[in-house]
């Protein structure tokens, strides 16, 4: 192992031990969550078939009615979220705008797993000064979405298969009300950015929202339940996963809101994507990335990467956040123009 590489690790688990919040959550199978009737016996014959129609169907799986209860005060946005979740105070979504006088151009951004309200605010900015104007969208269970008594972002990624499967596919209905509510506001090139979950969310958004021409997805991979499974991040998720289910089964439990899956649609969609991988990535694993990679490529889609001698929480930390920020920011002026 090289010197860079034990460096890079070593940081990554410190970095990783610095939370003292994290829990080992309960499994549930939470099939309530996805509209099973209490009737319902075989939990795991249940997700087998949604997991099947949803990826199957993922058109009308993603699908999100149209709404005019849109409100904007001091550049917040918030909305009705399209899904409805046992959680009241995580039914409406919120947003942050950092307009560009004059500019029809626009980006959602998408924060990573557990970002508190001020995450990626530096990134909207930087966005600002290349034209670009910005919508920061909150996560499902993230900032004043958060129910009380969580102290982290736990139901957006935890043991209970069917809530986090409800808490991805609301983030992309989300996304999809956000771009209908800039389109409004006259913007006509729109893009996303999202990080770690929130890359998984904008992949699978711009799969299904033809309005999004360009893509950067920092952190990549291909399915939700491997990353879940072998990651550093997700440790302790898996920890309550892994007496009750295989691998193959969370791997296709979670495959609707997994990117892999939707990589032939991106065939058919006239948007280009920016791919940021880091190369010692004990979270998202490099294999994984380059799996999604090779599938882009069977697939032809239009892609760009970038990999860098980094890991998943020194992405964000200097040289390698200048050099990624860099790259998209122009990346993203040059598709939008």
């Amino acid at each position: 192992m090289a010197w860079l590489e034990r460096k890079i690790l070593q940081r990554e688990h410190e970095r990783w031990t610095e939370d003292d919040k994290r829990r080992i959550l309960p499994f549930e199978w939470g099939i309530e969550h996805l509209g099973a009737p209490a009737s319902e016996t075989e939990p795991r014959e249940y997700l087998h078939h949604y997991a099947n129609e949803a990826v199957a169907h993922s058109e009308e799986f993603f699908a999100t009615p149209p709404t005019d209860d849109f409100r904007l005060e001091n550049n917040l946005l918030s909305f009705p979220s399209a899904v409805k979740t046992a959680y009241r105070v995580n039914n409406t979504a919120y947003a942050r705008l950092f307009p560009v006088a004059k500019s029809k151009r626009a980006v959602v951004v998408l924060p990573h797993w557990n970002a508190d309200e001020q995450s990626h605010v530096d990134v909207c900015r930087f966005l600002n000064r290349f034209g670009l104007a910005a919508l920061r969208l909150s996560m499902p269970y993230h900032d004043r979405r958060k129910p009380e008594g969580l102290e982290r972002a736990d139901y957006m990624v935890s043991p209970n298969v069917g809530l986090t499967l409800q808490a991805s596919r609301q983030a992309v209905m989300d996304v999809k009300r956000a771009v209908r509510w800039l389109e409004r506001q006259g913007y006509s090139r729109i893009g996303i950015l999202g990080t770690s979950i929130g890359s998984s969310v904008a992949f699978i958004s711009m799969a299904h929202e033809p309005a999004l021409r360009a893509g950067v997805f920092l952190h990549v991979s291909t399915y939700f339940g491997d990353v879940v499974r072998t990651g550093l991040t997700t440790s302790l998720v898996w920890a309550g996963l892994r007496d009750h289910l295989t691998a193959e089964e969370i791997r296709h439990f979670w495959s609707p809101i997994s990117p892999f899956p939707y990589v032939h649609r991106m065939m058919e969609h006239d948007g280009q994507c920016l791919l940021v991988s880091a190369k010692y990535d004990p979270s998202f694993l490099p294999e994984f990335s380059r799996n999604l990679f090779a599938e882009l490529e069977r697939y032809q889609v239009r892609y760009e990467r970038l990999v860098l001698p980094c890991g998943h929480y020194t992405l964000g930390h200097f040289p390698f956040n200048y050099i990624a920020a860099l790259r998209f920011a122009t990346f993203l002026r040059r598709i939008l123009i």
